[in-house]
C-alpha cells in the first residue's frame, strides 16, 4: 500500500513543476490551503478520497489500481531496481 506521505511527495514535485503555489493549487482543487500544507508537510494522518482525487486532478494526475504484491521486495531486488534506474540516467 502506498503511504500518504509518498503521494504527498509526488504532489509537491508536480505542484512545483507546474509553478503553482500551495494557495493556487488549493483553490484549484477546492481544498483549504491549510489542508494542503498539512498534507505536504506530513502533518496529516488521513485525507478523504474526494479531496485527494481533487488535488490530483488539479495537477493532471490520477490514482491507479493494481494488484497488490503478496510480499515485500528483497534488498537485492531493490538494489537491482536502483541500478536499472541509474542506467537510464543519461547524464551520468
Amino acid at each position: 500500500m502506498l503511504p500518504l506521505f509518498s503521494i504527498a511527495e509526488q504532489i509537491v514535485i508536480r505542484r512545483k513543476t507546474l509553478g503553482l503555489s500551495q494557495s493556487g493549487l488549493a483553490q484549484k482543487a477546492h481544498v483549504s490551503r491549510a489542508t494542503l500544507d498539512a498534507l505536504e508537510n506530513g502533518r496529516l494522518g488521513e485525507l478523504g478520497y474526494s479531496k485527494i482525487t481533487r488535488i490530483l486532478a488539479a495537477l493532471g494526475l490520477e490514482l491507479k489500481l493494481q494488484e497488490a504484491s503478496e510480499r515485500r521486495p528483497t534488498l537485492e531486488e531493490l538494489m537491482n531496481e536502483e541500478r536499472d534506474d541509474q542506467g537510464l540516467d543519461r547524464r551520468r
